[in-house]
């Protein structure tokens, strides 16, 4: 598993004033949307309707042959601009190793190399960072909307690194773990630190009630990590 463990430390801790002047310091940082509304629109769309031809029809979908007619097409909020800010990300001096409890009772552990700072709706709020597989930043996160329009256990963003430190926290682009699919994936809880005050009414939500076929039981709410910033 590759943890990214030789990423370089930075110090840019930043107090909590200076946070929105610090990610509004250039045109690039402040307006993530480089295209039109319309485009980005357009974009999101069609990376939607490809994950539902995935999942509908691909030989590694997460969907069992026997659930796909009720999960997909994939439920979404409608697609909200006010959810796509730009986050600045804070290096820890020390990056701790998060022994991470899963859905099926194992631990994964995955480094926590910092703190995503971010201004949404006019509050601000901040995200741990984790390395995990893959070249970029994995952000698993629980809001308000869990267990009534979004899967109790929360969801996921996936980042690209980016070399100015400063991300495109878009999310519209929030997905639910496997494990909603099908209990037999092994899903990472998101750690404590990470559950939102707040309703992110963006990205992957669950059906209607009345379409449910299968109670929503497969992720309790887990054990806070071992090892805490």
């Amino acid at each position: 598993m590759n943890h990214r463990v030789n990423e370089p430390r930075r110090n840019t801790k930043t107090s909590s004033p200076a946070l929105v002047a610090i990610l509004c310091l250039g045109v690039t940082a402040c307006s993530p949307p480089e295209p039109s509304e319309r485009n980005y629109v357009t974009r999101l769309l069609d990376d939607r309707s490809y994950k539902d031809d995935v999942f509908k029809n691909g030989a590694d979908s997460p969907v069992p042959l026997d659930r796909r007619s009720w999960m997909v097409p994939l439920r979404y909020y409608e697609p909200n601009l006010s959810y796509r800010v730009p986050a600045q990300l804070n290096f820890l001096d020390e990056q701790p190793i998060f022994d991470i409890p899963t859905s099926t009772g194992q631990i994964r552990q995955m480094r926590h190399i910092g703190h995503l700072e971010f201004v949404l709706q006019g509050e601000e709020y901040r995200l741990a960072a984790l390395l995990s597989d893959g070249d970029g930043l994995f952000i698993p996160f629980r809001d308000q909307t869990n267990g009534n329009e979004t899967y109790p256990a929360g969801r996921y963003l996936d980042l690209p690194f980016s070399s100015t430190g400063v991300y495109d926290l878009d999310f519209n682009r929030a997905y639910h773990p496997t494990c909603y699919f099908d209990e037999q994936f092994d899903c990472p809880y998101p750690p404590p630190q990470n559950r939102l005050p707040t309703s992110i009414l963006a990205g992957e939500k669950l059906p209607p009630e009345n379409e449910r076929r299968i109670p929503l039981t497969g992720m309790a709410v887990a054990p806070a990590p071992r090892n805490e910033p």
